[in-house]
């Protein structure tokens, strides 16, 4: 199918805008929290412990989460979770205020939004496939990722000029973006939603661990879901953006929420042209090679004074990204049966969305011993030796080719 023809469905219409919407409320706060923490103390650390405490939740939680996705309603256990976001913005514009000193507030609020979203991520990740008419999931996933690009260039945009107003403004319409979000998801139609298990099947330690299981059984998701892992956790340079803008750069807020939304602007790009160009072909030797091309684009990231080289190196790194997302996101429902997707997406949500904020606070602890460019640099050169590794240990993923070959 056509990415036209996919658009003419009413739930892919209405998921794509309610989605942009979220993601756009979510880039401003995560933007803004940087900031803020960066401001108060100017410690790269205490930007790696926001991520910490954001990475939690998902890992402690990742037996829970899942279950429930696959259990439940996953439109009303979005809503609840989405409400939780709405009361960390609230609590965030509240303690703004206040004219802060203290950092550690930030942590706590950092925390309790990494619940909402070790709740959210897995109710909302199968909702591509849920929209999706028969044979339209990659173009449905590639205009998924798509809205989200485009909302890490609104979001982180908005941010740095309405933070240079005042970082109670940002939070106040990251707010009102989150609570746009959960009406229009509160709307959504599915035109196919996973079997519920039967009556008086109970939830058990053992089908909660179905997911890891089945991740650790199918070599593909394996490989995949691991070669992301080590990237993000060692590619973490976007965490230390605050900190790359003041003392390497030497920019100040608004020109911090440009260098921001860069990377939404690269991945912007490269998912528009999947949308409508979508990888046919050498699926797995396409994620190896992106993944080494984030790699370089870190390396050269950590090198440059100048503002425009580390622009591009945000944009090539971010693009390059988009592919490796665009890869694994097809990939992930094409293997795994729709009554396992929440738990699964729940594991992938550990070990890549939320390993994001893993690798943040590994670069901020780390660039507060040795420097953020040395941690930078090291990185993009981790990334790159994972891709070798990657590339003979796992010939299940290089070989892969087609999106076809994989259906359950």
């Amino acid at each position: 199918m056509t990415t036209r023809e996919v658009l003419q469905f009413g739930g892919v219409r209405a998921l794509m805008i309610a989605n942009g919407v979220l993601f756009t409320g979510v880039a401003l706060q995560a933007a803004a929290l940087g900031l803020q923490a960066y401001s108060i103390t100017h410690r790269e650390a205490d930007l790696g412990w926001i991520g910490l405490c954001e990475f939690l939740p998902a890992a402690l939680l990742v037996l829970v989460t899942g279950t429930v996705a696959d259990r439940f309603d996953r439109k009303k256990i979005a809503l609840v979770a989405i409400a939780g976001e709405v009361l960390c913005a609230i609590a965030l514009l509240i303690y703004a205020t206040s004219s802060p000193t203290k950092v550690w507030p930030l942590f706590v609020i950092a925390f309790f939004y990494g619940v909402a979203r070790a709740f959210l991520a897995p109710a909302t990740r199968p909702m591509p496939a849920m929209v999706a008419p028969e044979g339209g999931i990659p173009r449905v996933i590639a205009m998924y990722s798509a809205t989200w690009t485009g909302a890490t260039i609104l979001g982180p945009a908005l941010s740095g000029l309405l933070y240079a107003w005042h970082p109670a403004i940002a939070y106040g319409a990251s707010t009102v973006l989150i609570v746009v979000a959960g009406v229009l998801i509160a709307g959504l139609h599915f035109v196919r939603r996973p079997d519920r298990p039967a009556q008086g099947d109970r939830p058990t330690f053992r089908s909660a661990m179905e997911g890891l299981v089945f991740v650790r059984r199918t070599p593909i998701l394996l490989a995949a879901i691991g070669l992301d892992l080590f990237a993000v956790l060692f590619g973490g340079a976007v965490a230390l953006l605050p900190a790359i803008a003041e003392d390497r750069l030497g920019v100040g807020k608004v020109a911090y929420g440009f260098l921001r939304a860069a990377p939404g602007v690269g991945a912007a790009a490269m998912a528009v042209f999947l949308a409508f160009k979508p990888l046919r072909r050498h699926i797995g030797r396409g994620l190896l090679l992106a993944v080494f091309v984030f790699g370089l684009a870190t390396v050269l990231l950590g090198l440059t004074h100048s503002y425009l080289v580390a622009f591009v190196a945000l944009m090539i790194l971010a693009g390059a990204d988009m592919v490796s997302v665009y890869i694994r996101g097809s990939l992930v429902p094409l293997v795994t049966p729709d009554e396992k997707r929440g738990r699964v997406m729940a594991v992938e949500n550990v070990f890549i969305g939320a390993s994001n904020e893993l690798g943040a606070f590994e670069s901020g602890i780390v660039a507060q011993s040795i420097g953020t460019p040395a941690t930078v640099i090291g990185g993009g050169i981790a990334t790159i030796v994972i891709v070798g590794v990657w590339w003979w240990g796992f010939p299940s993923l290089r070989d892969v080719d087609q999106f076809e070959d994989l259906g359950h």
